[in-house]
């Protein structure tokens, strides 16, 4: 039986089964997810040993998924793996040296991956303070943590009430434009692994043909 119970949320097929290739047969269970918000939904209904987080997900971005594990002191105290082709994707959100969680960029190979995982399981054990507010979702109105999906409906509420709220319009226009964008992007990411595909098929007819 595993022994660690991993979950890896990346919305590319080739990474999530790399990883679980690259893991020791055996002592680890791998739990996959293809979107921010199936991530999370996880995170919220089981117990794991490791996260491996996609910066860059459709439907939940990984930093509002990042948000939302900073946000309550028992899934911050989970490993946790980053994950991107492009650091400065999350440099820009969070400012290095990477505390409480390690930083894997793609591609990676089996000795890097189990290197991430190492020194994440090393910096999850670190004391942290109590981290402020974070984002949506962080804390109800009576200043406890919130500890379920339902607390995340309501935080905002809260988090705003001494807070200047902008238009409802230009909230939601702000928020419909980084889901396009994030569309966007899969869709790019799924037409280039099939361009890949083609082009592979490509070159081993005309090897065939060359015989």
């Amino acid at each position: 039986m595993a022994s660690n119970k991993i979950l890896v949320i990346d919305d590319t097929t080739v990474v999530r089964v790399k990883v679980r290739e690259m893991l020791p047969p055996g002592n680890f269970e791998v739990v996959e997810a293809k979107d921010g918000l199936e991530g999370l939904n996880y995170i919220l209904k089981e117990k794991f040993s490791l996260i491996m987080l996609d910066f860059l997900l459709p439907k939940m971005s990984g930093w509002e998924v990042f948000q939302q594990i900073q946000a309550q002191p028992e899934l911050r105290k989970i490993p946790l793996v980053m994950m991107s082709g492009r650091k400065e994707e999350v440099t820009e959100k969070i400012s290095e040296p990477f505390e409480y969680f390690e930083f894997l960029g793609k591609p990676f190979d089996q000795k890097q991956l189990i290197g991430a995982i190492k020194s994440a399981m090393t910096k999850a054990k670190q004391v942290r303070p109590e981290p402020a507010l974070v984002g949506a979702g962080v804390a109800v109105s009576n200043g406890a943590t919130a500890t379920s999906s339902h607390s995340f409906a309501t935080a905002p509420a809260a988090v705003n009430s001494n807070a200047t709220v902008p238009p409802p319009s230009v909230a939601t226009a702000s928020s419909g434009e980084i889901e396009l964008l994030n569309e966007k992007i899969a869709k790019m990411q799924a037409e280039i692994e099939s361009l890949k595909k083609q082009l592979t098929q490509v070159v081993t007819f005309i090897k065939q043909k060359v015989k």
